[in-house]
């Protein structure tokens, strides 16, 4: 697919589906038509049969966050509509069963970030620059971004980074534990696919049901997230 102003490519390597933001002119700004198109993308055959997910916005940059100037003049009552349509896109790469990779390069901001966040494993190239600047422009991060924040890097950062809107590099951020790994220049996509494919050929149903332990434990107490360990460990035993 060549660029266009508002696309999603999507296609197939081996088992690896790649789902590549394609509104290169607006920096794969996420505008509620580019969602609608990723929503479908990810609902796609070719992603619903797939043994892992690789989310991309191509070689130069991943995305610079929401569309804002298209959000800015929606009413409360527009807004609620947002959430229950393409807003829910953020929540669908989350609950996607099998393993998800983010692959990014340049801007990785506000909903870019939150986008990327959503994503099982996220590596990046050095050129990345990752950031949630919504309080300066009078409005917050509402697409996980704080939820999930919260809950890898804790409060105090968390606060730090969103309340300042702080931008950070691929070092940093590896450093916090928010990327599996930084790569060599150009080299992010490349990276990403291997480690996708060296998802495939662990169980998928081992795969789905430790993601949706992970995600439950980390909200919940520790007898609580034990519990779930082993009832899952049980269901698991007999698929083996």
């Amino acid at each position: 697919m060549t660029a266009v102003e508002v696309g999603v490519e999507v296609a197939a390597d081996g088992e690896v589906a790649v789902v590549t933001l394609r509104r290169e002119r607006k920096l794969n700004a996420l505008s509620t038509g580019l969602e609608h198109e990723l929503l479908a993308a990810l609902g796609s055959a070719r992603v619903t049969t797939s043994r892992a997910v690789v989310v991309t916005g191509g070689g130069t940059v991943f995305s610079a966050g929401a569309d804002v100037d298209e959000l800015r003049d929606m009413t409360p009552e527009a807004i609620a509509e947002y959430y229950r349509g393409s807003g829910r896109v953020y929540e669908r790469l989350a609950g996607l069963p099998q393993p998800t990779v983010a692959a990014i390069t340049g801007y990785c901001l506000g909903g870019g970030l939150e986008l990327a966040l959503a994503a099982d494993l996220r590596v990046a190239d050095p050129r990345a620059v990752f950031g949630l600047p919504e309080v300066g422009l009078g409005i917050l991060p509402s697409s996980g971004g704080i939820a999930r924040l919260v809950r890898a890097l804790g409060p105090a950062r968390t606060r730090d980074l969103v309340l300042r809107a702080r931008r950070f590099g691929p070092d940093q951020a590896e450093r916090w534990g928010l990327l599996t790994e930084v790569t060599e220049t150009g080299e992010h996509l490349a990276r990403a696919l291997a480690l996708a494919h060296e998802l495939t050929a662990l169980p998928p149903p081992a795969l789905a049901v430790t993601k949706q332990v992970i995600d439950a434990a980390a909200e919940s107490s520790h007898h609580t997230a034990l519990l779930l360990e082993r009832l899952a460990y049980t269901a698991l035993h007999r698929t083996t």
